[in-house]
Order: structure tokens, then C-alpha cells, then sequence
């Protein structure tokens, strides 16, 4: 047997390097809580949500196998029994690994794997009870299987391929376990010694890189606690600690007989590779006992095997605080033995951690896979570190195959989380091992869930490697070194043109009655009680006319138009409430105070120089009644053709009542999402149906009677999220995400437009690609035709050219799979009509909701329509947002601002869209901060910061170079005029001294036609007795005084 170094030779040695750690950890403060402590990188600000760059130069990409999971010949050529064989044969599913990928005889394959992906390392492990099948490496060894592993070593090299040799995976011999009780008893730690030594004497002139043993921490705890791991015991906390001590003082002793004895010669490196989970504090708020908490989980699972190793040769504090007496102890000459004893810092990243790590998340502590944040806790808890993410991947369930799309989103997040932990954190990373390289066993999962990059059939005796899409997917990284930058993230300079309709989208407009001017609407008569409590009193028996209220009355009004100044917007979208127009569903009973409210709203927007996009049905989602009035949702819906008719009576009343003011209509807004609330595939295609005539119908009614005089264009508003291919690698997600598309547009765009490949003159329906799919899916199903309804020829000329601009909701981008039965879940009663799947990219930033922000995804369903639709038609993205849970700093929106409206600028700029309007959703939150530009009622109705964006993208009409503001509605620029600031600065004393100056006009009036009224009646009286006097003079009659004559 090799002896390690006296401890006394060790501490002076050691003695540099401890005042060098001590140093770094004085230094640190608080070392790994400050990764707790600081504020999280926004990934939205700093652009670290996905991050395109490239690794450094000669980064290690691996991939790599454990021995008992993939070599199979379990006894064959003198290979020993593991415990794992043991505990296998023993379990009740008796499902064992005695064949597995069978690399033991494939190995050739497994190099031709390697090649395939490109990587430059391979990890695998030796097999110790077959190089010694009765453990004990002082005997002679198994000529073949030292002869096995030379051949996989030098054909790896012959292909420039690193080995990463891995000494212990769990494959303890079984004669070890009998004899001596495993891993808790130490004569096994001197065994391995001796094992390590045997293996760095004969493979170690061509191994660079040794793993001394594999996540140590699922041996102790699944081994010998819980009982769940070979050998299958389960003696607890005690048990675990005792292994855990013992598995580390191994460790220590082949590290110490490879830098004493190998290292000179052969210049390698040795550490081990140790698990770990990763936890943050409950809703994310960083107070000091929850920073502590969090410490001490990682310090539970990863510090209990790092921090002898990379930290003071100890146990943290809080492993003993929690153990007390139970943890075994290590000496003071043990410390200084067993510390700096790993050449860089290996780790495993996987599900196996991450599921024991969930019940160590105690008071409220998430569990979350972020690679990045480990990595930056490593950095800062043990000295920076050179780091080998040894391990790293998910799994996926046997049936999914080859073509395991999630595996390659979670390979894409790991690998851009160390990426950025390389680039933004300066985590020292040298290579990457994606795990792993073949389908194996899976320990107590057997072979019902898959890690491989490469499929294998175990039924088949051959075990052919087949590369799965995840192989492809980190074959293309590998080649690329990283992520290359997306050409689709340049931004671009220009302007939207003068006439763009710059909007912003609401749903329903609530209507509020109660009149604002309550003087004219009281008819009480009041007095005012000057002298006493100086209040107002009503006049008892006294009435005054009162009338009727006018459209500057409504404070509601009022106070909701105001909010349009701020963002700069031209246009308003918003609904009516049928169910409140005509309660009844026909005109039986027509509100007409509503109408009124809603005509006094398209006034005060036309006082204000904004257009209006009005839309007649807004369907909801909540009971009771889908946006129908009663009456009519009780009779069957969208599934009765009378509400068709129902709704062509509706839109003659608002075209009627409110057209004079309306430039815009939308017949129905987001019928494709309607239709999602019907339960049966029949009962969707129904609505769907009379949903389209319904707007035909309102379509061809304006056309007709209104369109000459109002000069309004009609459309309806679809709901439009890109999907794009989940899997880029399968013809059968391209297909699956095009018929996507046409089931959420092509059902209600082809019957109304047609496409630019048919010709002129041919009849409208339904998508000829879905009609096809639906069909050959209902005979797969035995039922007789399509479940599609059919046009008559009259409804199908109706239907033609109905429309006359396309408005598309836009939000997020969604990917999109064909369904698999086997991916259905226990609640979902039959596939979706379209039979497609959707999920997220967990690289692409989310909001709370869960709406992604892919810009792109918009331009991408612009390009759609037009190149299926032509570019004749103008389009309108008549709504898109995003949830913000900020109060007024809305970072997120004002990032999807920019970014989606770059798109658009792309779109019609680079793409030729005729792209006329985008509107933004909208408005004003309802209670918590969500998709409203400005807070709640409650919340005082703030603005939020995005307001002040969007207007500034108004103000320059877009993106141009010089940054200036666009001159369109006012062509010349009018000169300030100082005249009217000071009127405005003094209004209040001009409208006094108006009052004065007309008080006085009517004063001096008053008194003029006094002193007229005077005179004249002077000069009548003196005419009056002249004419008297001389009329006696001729009679005779003497002259007397006179009574005042009226002149």
C-alpha cells in the first residue's frame, strides 16, 4: 500500500496555500452569500436572457458514460459482481444492466459517436470489479479489461479526443460490500487507494484529467441513508455521515498518491466530481435569514463534500450545528491532509440533485435549475476555481424516442447559463460534459427514462447508436463554440410613415351613467344660509327645470379620455356591450342611453383629434354569457345561426347610431379564441362557422347601406402568436406548426380572402390543408367525413372579399409540436382539433403570466399573412402587450415596446408588409398592475415609465437615424406666442376683469338709455303743450296746464 505524506510534511507545504485561502476568504466577506446579497442580473437590461457569444478559445466539449450503465458483459471475461448487480437482482421489478448499451463490446461505436458530435473529451469511468473482481487491487488485475480500457484510451487519442477517466461510479465490487460492509468501513478507503494507484500506474501516461469518484453525496444519502441506491441500505443520517467521511478521506488519499508519486511524470490533473441543486429565498426577497437558509442548503448537499475539499479542510458550521455528535470529525493534521486536495473544481448539474435538493427547500426556499447561479456561489464560496461542469442534462421519458425536443431547450439553457457565467460573472470554465452520450440504465429508474444523446433500442440485440435531435442540436453548438450572434437581434433606422396608426387597444368600455354637472340635472331650488351654518338648503315646494345631461357632463368620460395625451396615440380601440346595448338580443329593447354614452365618447375623441376602432363583439371568456346578451346564449349561441341574424340587427343599430364617428370597425374580436371555450371538436368548427358569417353578414351590410356616406373600413381582429417548429430538426414539427397556423388564421382568413396561390376566381373555403388533415383524422378515428360545415354557394359569395384590412393580436410565440398520444395528459379527455402541442422556449424571457417576448415571432407572422394573403390589404396589429407587475418602472414593457416595434419597422421596411397601425394593449390596469400603460382608478391612474417611451417612438415616428422628431400633422411649426402663455398664466384675472369690464359696459349702457329715455320724454311734454296751446289759442279756450301725454 502507498502512505500518503506524514501530516506534518503536509502542514508545512500546505502552509502557503492556507494563508492564501484564508486570505481570499477574508477577502470575499461573506463569500457564497453574496451571490444572495446582490441584486439579480436583469436579463432584460443587461441582455442576459439568452446570450449569443462564443466560449473561449479551446473550451473542453465533452460528453461522457458511467461504467455499470452502459457497458453491459456483466460477467463476462472475468468481470466481478458490483453492488449494483447485487441490488438489482435483488430489487422487486428485477430490471438489471447486464447487457445495457452493451459498450463494452461496442465500443467502437461509442468513439464513432464521439466523432460525430465533434467533442474533444470523453468521460467514462473504469469498471472496479472488473479490473478487480475481488477488490483488492494488491493482486494480479483482469488482463482484459486493463486491455479493454488501453484500446477505448488510445482510439480516443488517435481521434484527438481527451479521456476523462473517472476511478469510482458507483460500481463498488460486491465481495467489498460483504466483506467489509462498503463504504463504512475504512478498510475500504485504503482499497481504494490502492485501486486509484494501480489505475494511475497503468492508464496514466495517457490520461490527463482523473475523476477520483462521482457525486459522492448520492452514495452516502441514496446508498446507505435511504436505501434507494445499491447497496440499498437504509441506516439514516448516521450512516450517510460515516460514508460521506469515509468517500472523502478516499478521495483525499489518490490525490495525495498522485501528487506524490504520478504528478511529476505525467503532469495530469485529479479532483471529483461533486452534485449540487440550486435554491433562492423565498419570493426572491433577500433578508438575512433567508440568505442564511440558503446558504445552508447549499452547504447541506454541496458543502458538505466541498468544503473539506476546496474550502478549510472542515465541515461547515451548519452541517455540525445540525449533526452535532453524528458527523465525525476531523483532525487537525486531518484538515490540512484532506484540504486543496482536487486540481480544479468538477460539477455535476443534473435531475437526481435537483430532486433531493427539493426536500432540503424548507420555509418557503425554490428550487431551480440555474446553472449560472451555482456556478457564480462556486466562484464565490471557494476562490475562483477552475470549473469542469463534469455532468450536466436532463432526462426524458423511454417513449419520446429520438426525438426528444424538451431535452434540447433544457441542453440550450444549461449551456447558455454557463456561457454566461463565463462571460458576465468570470467564472473560470474549461469545458462542458453533456450527459450522456448513450441511453443507459438509470439506475433505480431503469430504463423508463432517457439521458442519451444517442438512442438506443433495447430490444434490439445490435443496439444501434441513432443520433436524437438533442445530438444534432449540441453537435451544432459544439461547431459553433457557443451561440453565434442572431442576426435577427440587429436593429434597424427609419420611420413608420405620417399616416401610421399609432393606438392604443382596451377591451369592453365600461359605461357610468351618473352625470358629472349635477346643477343641471337637480331640481331642487337651494338657499344659502349666509349668516348661519353658511351651507346650502333646499327650498321646501320648489322646482326648477332641469336638463337633459350632455357629453361634458360624464366625469367618466372625461377622466378616461385625458389619459391619451401623455402616450401621443392617434387612435383608440375599444368595445361595445352588446348585452348592454340590446339586453334582450334584438330590438325589442334598445338602450338607448347606452348608445347615447358611447356616441358622447366618439365626440370628445374626435375633439381631441384621435380616430376611433370600434369593435361590436367582444367576447369573454367568464361566465355567464360569452359577451351575448342573455337571450340569445340561452338558445344555443354561436351554435344557432339565429344569433347570426341576431348579430347582423346588432351592427345595423351601431352603424346607424354611431357610423358618423366611427372609421373603423371590428366585427368580432379573436374568434379563433371563441371557439376554444366549445368542448367537442363539432361544436368548435360550428361556432367557427357562424362566426364567419356573422361578420360576412355585418361586413356586406355596411358595404351596402353605409359605405358611401361613412366611408368606414370593416375587419375582424384574430388572435395571431407566431408558432414556430419546436424541434428544427423534424419535417414533422414544420408541418405541425404551419397547420397550427392555419387552424388560428387560414379557417378564418382563406374563406374570406382566399390565397394568392389560388386562382381569381375560385370558390372560398376552408384551408384545402386542413379540410385534408381533418379528414384523414376522422377516418384514422372510423367516423364517417369531415367535421368541417360546409358553405352554400350563396354564403360563400358573401364570404368573398369580406374584408377590408386584416387585423392581427399579437403577444408571444409559441413552439409547437404534433401531439403523440403518449404526450397526453390524464385530464385532457381527446387531442386538440389541430393536433399540435405548444410549449415555451425556458431561454426566452417569460412575464408572470407566461407570455415569452420574441420579438421576432411578430415579424415572422406579418411575413405569414402577406405571403399567403398578398399585400394588398393594409394590416393592423390591432393589440399587443405584455404583463408588467412593476408599478410604474415597467422595465419588461418598455423593452417589448422597443423590440416589437423594431420588428414591425423590419417588416414593413425590409419585408414589404403593408403594415398601417400597431395598437398597444392597453390602456389602463383594472386592479394590479398588469398590461395598462397607466395604474389603476385606485392607484390614482398614473402613468407608467412606458408612457413616455411610447410616445417618444410617436414623436420620432419610429426609429430614425438623427433621432429627430417626425413633422407631420402640423407641416410648418408654429411660432411660440408669448401673448398666449401670459393669457393662459392669467386666466383667472382675465376672466375677473372680463366680468368687470362687461358689468361696466352694461352699467354705462343702463345709464345711457336712462338719460336718453329722459330727454326724450323732456322733448315730448315741451311738444305736447305747444301743440295744446296753440289748438286753444284757435278755439278760444284758455291755456291751462296739462296731464303728461305718452309719447
Amino acid at each position: 500500500m502507498l502512505n500518503h505524506p506524514s501530516p506534518s510534511t503536509c502542514r508545512w507545504h500546505l502552509l502557503s496555500l492556507l494563508l492564501l485561502v484564508a486570505c481570499e476568504a477574508a477577502s470575499s466577506l461573506e463569500g457564497g452569500r453574496k451571490i444572495w446579497q446582490q441584486p439579480k442580473p436583469d436579463p432584460i437590461l443587461n441582455g442576459q436572457s439568452f446570450f449569443h457569444d462564443s466560449f473561449p478559445s479551446g473550451f473542453l466539449w465533452g460528453s461522457g458514460t458511467s461504467a455499470f450503465q452502459t457497458e453491459g458483459a456483466w460477467d463476462q471475461e472475468g468481470k466481478g459482481p458490483s453492488i449494483w448487480d447485487h441490488f438489482t437482482r435483488s430489487s422487486v421489478t428485477a430490471v438489471t444492466a447486464d447487457v445495457a448499451g452493451d459498450s463494452y463490446t461496442r465500443w467502437e461505436e461509442d468513439v464513432e459517436a464521439l466523432e460525430y458530435l465533434g467533442v474533444r473529451s470523453y468521460s467514462f469511468s473504469l469498471s472496479w470489479p472488473r479490473l478487480f473482481p475481488d477488490g483488492d487491487a494488491r493482486g494480479q488485475p483482469n488482463l482484459a479489461a486493463v486491455e479493454h480500457y488501453s484500446r477505448l484510451i488510445e482510439r480516443l487519442l488517435d481521434k484527438r479526443i481527451e479521456p476523462m477517466v473517472t476511478l469510482y461510479h458507483w460500481d463498488l465490487p460486491q465481495v467489498l460490500q460483504e466483506r467489509y460492509g462498503g463504504w463504512k468501513n475504512d478498510t475500504v478507503v485504503g482499497l481504494f487507494e490502492e485501486y486509484a494507484a494501480f489505475c494511475f500506474r497503468t492508464f496514466g501516461s495517457r490520461v490527463r484529467y482523473w475523476l477520483t469518484m462521482h457525486n459522492p453525496y448520492l452514495v452516502a444519502v441514496q446508498g446507505y441513508g435511504t436505501g434507494v441506491h445499491a447497496p440499498g441500505e437504509t441506516r439514516g443520517p448516521a450512516g450517510s455521515l460515516i460514508v460521506a467521511h469515509n468517500l472523502i478521506r478516499a478521495h483525499a488519499k489518490a490525490w495525495h498518491t498522485y501528487n506524490t508519486h504520478f504528478r511529476p511524470a505525467q503532469k495530469g490533473k485529479v479532483s471529483i466530481v461533486l452534485g449540487s441543486h440550486w435554491v433562492e429565498p423565498q419570493r426572491g426577497q433577500a433578508t438575512a435569514n433567508n440568505v442564511e437558509l440558503c446558504q445552508q442548503s447549499m452547504e447541506a448537499v454541496l458543502g458538505w463534500f466541498a468544503n473539506p475539499i476546496f474550502g478549510d479542510g472542515d465541515y461547515p458550521a451548519s452541517l455540525k450545528i445540525k449533526h452535532g455528535a453524528l458527523l465525525p470529525i476531523f483532525s487537525p493534521d486531518e484538515k490540512l491532509w484532506v484540504q486543496a486536495t482536487a486540481d480544479f473544481f468538477a460539477l455535476s448539474f443534473g435531475p437526481n440533485n435537483l430532486r433531493l435538493g427539493r426536500g432540503l427547500a424548507q420555509y418557503g426556499l425554490t428550487v431551480t435549475p440555474d446553472l449560472r447561479r451555482v456556478l457564480g456561489w462556486i466562484k464565490l464560496e471557494y476562490g475562483d476555481p477552475r470549473v469542469l461542469v463534469a455532468e450536466a442534462g436532463w432526462f426524458s421519458e423511454a417513449s419520446v424516442g429520438k426525438e426528444d425536443t424538451v431535452a434540447i431547450y433544457l441542453m440550450k439553457r444549461f449551456i447558455n447559463q454557463v456561457l454566461q457565467a463565463v462571460k458576465f460573472d468570470g467564472v473560470q470554465v474549461f469545458g462542458y460534459s453533456a450527459w450522456s452520450l448513450l441511453d443507459g440504465f438509470e439506475w433505480n429508474n431503469g430504463f423508463t427514462v432517457r439521458r442519451g444523446l444517442f438512442y438506443i433500442d433495447f430490444s434490439q440485440p445490435n443496439r444501434t447508436r441513432t443520433p436524437k435531435t438533442s445530438a444534432q442540436y449540441y453537435r451544432q453548438v459544439v461547431a459553433d463554440n457557443g451561440f453565434p450572434s442572431d442576426k435577427r437581434d440587429k436593429g434597424i433606422r427609419g420611420r413608420f410613415p405620417c399616416d401610421f396608426q399609432w393606438g392604443v387597444a382596451d377591451s369592453t368600455l365600461q359605461v357610468h351613467f351618473h352625470p358629472f354637472s349635477p346643477q343641471f340635472t337637480d331640481s331642487h331650488l337651494y338657499s344659502w344660509n349666509l349668516t348661519g351654518d353658511r351651507s346650502l338648503h333646499p327650498v321646501p315646494g320648489v322646482t326648477v327645470q332641469t336638463r337633459r345631461a350632455q357629453c361634458t357632463d360624464y366625469l367618466a368620460i372625461r377622466d378616461h379620455l385625458r389619459l391619451f395625451e401623455p402616450t401621443g396615440a392617434s387612435h383608440y380601440r375599444f368595445a361595445l356591450n352588446w348585452s348592454l346595448i340590446l339586453p334582450q338580443g334584438d330590438l325589442s329593447n334598445v338602450n338607448t342611453e347606452a348608445l347615447r354614452y358611447y356616441r358622447c365618447v366618439l365626440t370628445e375623441l374626435k375633439k381631441l383629434d384621435m380616430k376611433a376602432a370600434v369593435i361590436l363583439y367582444y367576447p369573454t371568456h367568464r361566465a355567464p354569457n360569452l359577451g351575448l346578451p342573455g337571450p340569445l346564449h340561452a338558445s344555443g349561441g354561436w351554435l344557432n345561426y339565429s344569433t347570426v341574424e341576431a348579430f347582423h340587427q346588432y351592427a345595423a343599430l351601431c352603424y346607424q347610431q354611431l357610423g358618423s364617428w366611427v372609421p373603423y370597425w371590428i366585427t368580432i374580436n379573436e374568434p379563433n379564441r371563441l371557439v376554444d371555450v366549445y368542448s367537442s371538436a363539432i361544436e368548435k368548427h360550428q361556432a367557427a362557422h357562424n362566426l364567419l358569417l356573422a361578420h360576412a353578414k355585418a361586413w356586406r351590410l355596411y358595404e351596402r347601406e353605409h359605405s358611401s356616406q361613412q366611408r368606414a373600413l370593416v375587419s375582424l381582429a384574430l388572435h395571431a402568436d407566431w408558432a414556430e417548429p419546436a424541434n428544427p430538426f423534424l419535417d414533422s414539427h414544420t408541418a405541425a406548426a404551419q397547420r397550427f397556423l392555419l387552424f388560428e388564421l387560414g379557417r378564418f382568413l382563406d374563406p374570406l380572402l382566399g390565397t394568392r396561390y389560388e386562382e381569381k376566381h375560385s370558390k372560398r373555403d376552408y384551408p384545402q390543408e386542413m379540410k385534408a388533415y381533418l379528414e384523414e383524422r376522422s377516418g384514422v378515428m372510423g367516423l364517417r367525413g369531415s367535421p368541417l360545415p360546409n358553405f352554400t354557394e350563396t354564403e360563400r359569395e358573401e364570404l368573398r372579399g369580406a374584408l377590408s384590412f386584416i387585423a392581427l393580436n399579437h403577444f408571444t410565440t409559441r413552439l409547437v409540436s404534433p401531439y403523440h398520444p403518449t404526450q397526453a395528459s390524464p385530464q385532457q379527455k381527446q387531442p386538440p382539433d389541430h393536433g399540435c402541442l405548444t410549449l415555451s422556449d425556458p431561454t426566452w424571457h417569460s412575464s408572470s403570466l407566461g407570455l415569452a417576448l420574441v420579438p421576432w415571432g411578430l415579424r415572422k407572422t406579418l411575413n405569414w399573412v402577406s405571403q399567403r394573403y398578398g399585400m394588398a390589404l393594409p394590416i393592423i396589429v390591432s393589440a399587443s402587450g405584455i404583463d408588467d407587475q412593476a408599478p410604474v418602472e415597467d422595465k419588461l414593457r418598455q423593452h417589448f415596446l422597443k423590440s416589437y416595434l423594431q420588428e414591425a419597422l423590419k417588416a414593413r421596411q425590409l419585408d414589404g408588409v403593408n403594415l398601417q397601425g400597431f395598437y398597444v394593449w392597453k390602456l389602463q390596469d383594472r386592479n394590479v398592475p398588469q398590461f395598462g400603460l397607466f395604474t389603476s382608478t385606485h392607484h390614482k391612474s398614473k402613468a407608467k415609465a412606458s408612457v413616455a417611451l411610447y410616445k417618444e417612438i410617436i414623436g420620432r415616428g419610429g426609429f430614425p437615424k438623427d433621432n429627430t422628431t417626425q413633422t407631420c400633422r402640423s407641416r410648418e411649426p408654429h411660432e411660440p406666442c408669448s401673448a398666449c402663455e401670459w393669457m393662459f398664466k392669467n386666466k383667472a384675472m382675465l376672466v375677473f376683469g372680463g366680468c368687470l369690464l362687461i358689468t361696466a359696459v352694461m352699467l354705462a349702457a343702463l345709464i345711457i338709455f336712462a338719460i336718453v329715455t329722459k330727454r326724450n320724454q323732456t322733448r315730448c311734454r315741451r311738444r305736447g303743450a305747444s301743440r295744446m296751446s296753440r289748438r286753444r289759442r284757435r278755439e278760444g279756450v284758455p291755456v291751462c296746464s296739462c296731464p303728461r301725454v305718452k309719447c
